[in-house]
């Protein structure tokens, strides 16, 4: 057994409790009145950093939350991997449906209680203690590591593409790790080796200059409404396909192979029904449920807003409706593009009985697919087979994840995505937790990545 593989194990209690002390700082990205927990967060993910051997340790500020940098250097001729997280976190309202306090870290039944503790904190401590055990036991690391942990993913990272430019030299590696994805289910590892992109947009639609009485002039001018619910039905067809012209021009098909595979995962359409509780699955015909989760691309009616929606009855004819509609993009689809093409089919078939206004309002997202004969994500395979005493499956998620793209494209390296969150963790929810089993079991196989990882004696120039 490997020195620090031992390490990993005499340790398993005390890093858990190291973990309960970086999640009782609230570090919500979101919210004005945590800015101070943000840079206190900031400040003990250092002062960890520093202490576990870690050299150049540095809060390096940008135009929000800062982004905190450390780094070890001192193996020539081997890889550099850059790891990434984030140390902020979502904020925990409504705080009446946790089981604990939020920020009272607190175990049951083999899990972790706390916000951040599976996004993304718990996976990021996860590669500091695989850092810890071979600087402990080895006085060194057996590969050059940098670290790149941002304090603004939960707000869609306004300010890391700028510091990544800007300090382009600083970053530079030869592969990107990053674990902030799950698993498909409890002892079924993986590596997630596709995302989908994103865009987003608003519709407004004005009729009349003010609400008016349905009874005076009903039948006599058009209700908004009406309006956006005819217009967003346009949207798709009967057959859950969007109508948008050119929109599937770029969708690449999953191959025969890569079908079979997903069907070989283990994940029952009968147990996701039950889980989301709805009546019936539903999605574009001629795709399985896991196909159209991962693989293709979806538009979505993420709000609608229009007239009275009060108790009672308030016989109003409205003046204005409101929808917002979001598009996850399948690989290959340019988020550009659709977005060009949303807006011209908008301007096509909205009525001319009601002024339409199409805005966007979050930023584009850009899909991303790995390959599986890289180097490094076989290296990857190979280190989760050693942690978790199996080989992993090959999944997608059908988020986005645009900071992924974001140093694929910056960098010109390799992303290798290792979650260990499982679905029912509730990342973003009340009762956020943290399987421990997989928090050990992903500490073992950091530490083996950075083993085989050292196997590849290739540096970029």
């Amino acid at each position: 057994m490997h020195p620090a593989i031992g390490y990993i194990h005499l340790k398993r209690k005390v890093f858990v409790e190291e973990l309960k002390a970086f999640l009782r700082i609230p570090s919500v990205s979101t919210k004005p009145e945590n800015k101070a927990d943000i840079r206190k967060a900031a400040e003990w993910l250092t002062a960890h950093m520093k202490k576990i051997g870690l050299e150049h340790t540095a809060i390096l500020p940008t135009g929000g939350h800062p982004v905190v940098y450390a780094d070890w250097l001192h193996a020539p001729g081997k890889p550099t991997v850059l790891i990434y997280g984030h140390y902020d976190v979502q904020p925990a309202e409504p705080l009446e449906l946790w089981a604990t306090g939020p920020f009272d870290p607190t175990v049951r039944g083999g899990k972790l209680f706390a916000r951040g503790a599976v996004d993304d904190k718990g996976q990021v401590f996860m590669h500091l203690k695989a850092l810890e055990a071979h600087l402990k036991t080895q006085g060194s690391l057996p590969v050059n590591v940098k670290l790149l942990i941002e304090g603004e993913e939960e707000i869609g990272s306004p300010n890391l593409a700028r510091l990544v430019k800007d300090k382009l030299a600083l970053f530079k590696g030869d592969v990107v790790v990053i674990s902030d994805t799950a698993m498909i289910a409890k002892g079924a590892p993986g590596i997630t080796v596709g995302l989908r992109g994103l865009v987003y947009f608003q519709i407004d639609m004005d009729g009349a200059k003010s609400d008016l009485h349905s009874g005076g002039f009903g039948g006599g001018v058009e209700n908004p409404a009406f309006a956006m619910a005819q217009f967003l039905a346009q949207l798709k067809d009967r057959n859950g396909r969007i109508t948008i012209p050119g929109f599937y021009d770029d969708v690449r098909r999953l191959p025969a192979e890569e079908r079979r595979a997903l069907a070989r995962l283990p994940f029952s359409e009968k147990r996701f029904l039950r889980e989301v509780g709805a009546p019936l699955l539903h999605g574009e015909k001629g795709f399985t449920t896991l196909e159209r989760l991962w693989a293709r691309p979806t538009l979505e009616v993420n709000g609608i807003y229009s007239g009275f929606i009060g108790e009672g009855a308030k016989t109003v004819l409205p003046c204005h409706a409101m929808a917002k509609v979001s598009m996850r993009l399948a690989p290959d689809q340019d988020p550009n593009r659709i977005a060009r093409l949303f807006v011209r089919h908008v301007k096509a078939i909205a009525p001319k009985t009601v002024r339409t206004r199409v805005t966007e309002v979050s930023g584009r997202g850009t899909p991303w697919l790995a390959s599986t004969d890289e180097p490094s994500l076989q290296a990857l395979a190979r280190a989760i087979r050693k942690g978790f005493g199996k080989p992993p499956v090959y999944t997608r998620t059908g988020g986005t994840i645009p900071v992924v793209a974001t140093l694929t494209k910056l960098l010109k390296t390799p992303c290798l995505l290792m979650g260990i969150g499982l679905p029912d963790e509730n990342a973003h929810a009340p009762n956020e937790s943290l399987d421990l089993d997989n928090f050990h079991r992903g500490t073992l196989a950091a530490a083996h990545l950075f083993l085989e990882l050292a196997k590849e004696n290739r540096k970029k120039a």
